[in-house]
């Protein structure tokens, strides 16, 4: 197990065909605790996978340095640096069996001499032989062992003598983890593992890789773009856009406290609901004309904003169906999407015409054209400023008890 860090990071590919050179990564400072799973997520092309790619030596960083376990690796082969990734296309090789996959790594992992790769291949080819006649390897009985564990890890035990042919998509994920696992290593790298599999598959292999890193306890990274797997996978979750580190957090700060209007509208399933909003007197905003209190948190913040223009956000769980009121919405119901446990509307506001998303519970009776009000809950809302970066407040003050005073030498 190890700490990653990347300190400074940048990527730049080369021009093409006369065009100019690519920064996918732009001076990026990330530290990975000890045993953390850190789930990365951005859109297409953020440098995500990127990342990936430069922690296991498959890219160089053009500037910048990679550290893991304190130890610069930028500068070492993929061979060297106890790193192990599984891919989104499995990448098992397809003439070898489930077994020889599992082992493959722990194989190349040591030069060896003629004599030796001789007597291990030997080892191999005598193992369906009569005990009496078999040629022992002790490195190969190690290796045996490993897989024999992996295996039982897994499941994988009656697809041992299978190729990958005669797997199906999940036991062929199932597999590439295995092989990973295998080696051992410092960090486990994983690049969309599960995107090829359907959607029941995915919820059991999902679980069954958040439990094993628990048992594991390696360092983790991994790449997604399913919001699903972001949000219950991840101690923490790494937001990228544009080759840059947008926010840091779990994933319960990411939903609650985004930092900037893209995290707002790229963490949540259905994103939050972004209004104009003005800033009048007294600690009161305007929006889709009603006046709303400000959140006691963000009153010292906006003080200075009267008149200013900002942006309000909204969770869909953050407005509810209620009976007219002078500070209700009003709107008018243009889609319902029925999940059982749960209904989401959408809503096109009267004033403004704004579309927001609205939580409803199951037995709520909502049809498609339906005037309704919607009340906002009043500590719901974020603000962000012209530039899209959230009003924050200012943390609690740290209780007396667990401020620490100088020490003092004493005199005389």
């Amino acid at each position: 197990m190890a700490e990653v860090r990347f300190a400074q990071v940048s990527k730049t590919y080369p021009p093409r065909r006369g065009g100019e050179p690519v920064t996918v990564l732009h001076e990026l400072d990330l530290a990975i605790a000890d045993g953390e799973f850190l789930v990365l997520v951005g859109p297409s092309g953020c440098g995500k996978s990127t990342l990936l790619r430069l922690l296991a030596g498959l890219d160089r960083p053009t500037s910048g340095e990679i550290y893991v376990a304190d130890r610069p690796v930028s500068g070492l082969r993929p061979s060297q640096r106890n790193v192990a990734m599984v891919f989104q296309s499995y990448a098992l090789y397809p003439h070898l069996s489930v077994a020889d996959n599992l082992g493959f790594g722990l194989r190349r992992r040591q030069h060896r001499s003629l004599a030796q790769q001789l007597q291990d291949g030997l080892h191999r080819l005598s193992r369906p032989w009569p005990a009496p006649l078999r040629v022992a390897s002790a490195r190969e009985s190690r290796i045996d062992g490993r897989i024999a564990e992996v295996a039982r890890m897994l499941e994988l035990e009656p697809l041992l003598e299978r190729l990958p042919k005669e797997l199906s998509g999940g036991q062929k994920q199932r597999v590439a983890l295995g092989r990973a696992i295998a080696r051992q290593p410092d960090v486990f790298l994983m690049d969309e593992p599960l995107s090829n599999l359907d959607a029941k598959l995915r919820t059991g292999t999902r679980t069954q890789i958040v439990e094993l890193q628990r048992q594991l306890g390696t360092t983790t990274v991994y790449v997604t773009h399913d919001q699903v797997e972001a949000m219950t996978m991840g101690h923490r979750i790494a937001v990228l856009y544009q080759g840059r580190l947008q926010q840091l957090g779990t994933p319960l700060e990411l939903y609650r406290k985004p930092a900037n209007l893209f995290v707002a509208q790229f963490i949540g399933s259905p994103p939050m609901n972004l209004l104009p909003v003005d800033v009048l007197a007294g600690g009161l905003l305007l929006a889709a004309g009603k006046k709303f209190p400000v959140p006691s948190a963000l009153e010292p913040l906006v003080v200075s904003r009267q008149g200013e223009r900002l942006t309000g956000g909204l969770r869909p769980e953050h407005l509810r169906l209620a009976p007219s009121a002078n500070r209700n919405l009003a709107a008018e119901v243009s889609h319902v999407e029925a999940l059982g446990n749960e209904q989401l509307l959408t809503c096109r506001l009267l004033e403004g015409h704004h579309l927001v998303h609205v939580r409803s519970g199951p037995d709520q009776e909502a049809r498609v054209g339906e005037a309704v009000h919607l009340e906002v809950e009043p500590t719901g809302w974020r603000l962000f400023d012209r530039a899209g970066e959230a009003l924050q407040p200012p943390p609690p003050p740290e209780p007396e008890a667990n401020r620490r005073e100088p020490l003092l030498p004493r005199l005389g």
